[in-house]
């Protein structure tokens, strides 16, 4: 295993590179708390932002969807030569994460979703998770439909919707920089061609305290908790844990 010429202390380290995605309205902006950390402690970190949002708002577009967003990740990693890195989806995050997966699996190290959504073959960020009835998902789109009044792209929650109090000193920071999200991205069914058994290591971490109302997050983290083939984590912070509990979610991501 490939390590670093010389730790901090003079001992030898791992070497090890995060590729932080993240999800639903925001950008690369939100990783910062949690990015400083790591690199504290030796480790390379790349947090891009997907296309349309965030610092490329400006490319915001009625044909992003969710390959758009698979594609930025792979085109990082090529653009980068990664090899042997963690790589970190959080919330939508997680559809993202399991379309790169799906084709660059022998590149990646470590898989770990962040209070985020585990796709199986032809599903989308509405239908993931429990199943849902034909209504459920027609009532969902037309829900999400309404949050984008353009058509194109959905208008963001404010903070304390995905976890953030108003009383969090990074409260303003996160309102400030949350931006519309495009529709099409949660609408997209993913599509998972590589029939591999032997897949990268896998962790989840689940928020708890609070729980996101309204998401698949507690069922998926239900599914893998017992699952060996699982390393499951649990933080007591709401769903942007980067944000309001970087010390423990980076440490979390350090000893994975």
């Amino acid at each position: 295993m490939p390590t670093n010429t010389v730790g901090y202390i003079g001992i030898p380290t791992i070497s090890k590179t995060y590729l932080l995605i993240h999800g639903a309205w925001h950008g690369g902006w939100c990783w910062e708390p949690v990015k400083k950390l790591i690199e504290s402690r030796g480790y390379k970190v790349i947090a891009p932002t997907l296309t349309g949002l965030g610092s490329r708002a400006d490319e915001m577009s009625a044909l992003i969807g969710l390959q758009t967003h698979i594609d930025d990740v792979i085109h990082v990693i090529d653009k980068h030569e990664l090899e042997d890195f963690v790589l970190v989806g959080h919330s939508y995050g997680g559809m993202v994460i399991t379309g790169v997966a799906d084709r660059m699996q022998e590149r990646i190290r470590h898989l770990v979703y962040l209070d985020a959504a585990l796709p199986m073959d032809g599903q989308s960020m509405i239908s993931y998770g429990a199943k849902k009835t034909t209504a459920e998902l027609s009532e969902t789109t037309e829900q999400l439909s309404k949050m984008a009044p353009d058509g194109i792209a959905m208008t963001a929650f404010p903070p304390e919707v995905i976890g953030v109090p108003v009383s969090h000193p990074r409260y303003e920071w996160v309102k400030s920089q949350l931006t519309p999200h495009p529709l099409k991205t949660w609408l997209d069914r993913i599509r998972l061609d590589n029939d591999k058994k032997e897949n990268p290591a896998r962790s989840y971490i689940h928020c708890t305290d609070p729980v996101l109302p309204h998401s698949g997050f507690p069922f998926i983290a239900a599914q893998v908790k017992n699952d060996p083939e699982w390393d499951y984590h649990e933080i007591q912070t709401g769903h942007d844990a980067m944000v309001t509990a970087p010390d423990r979610l980076a440490e979390v991501l350090i000893n994975v």
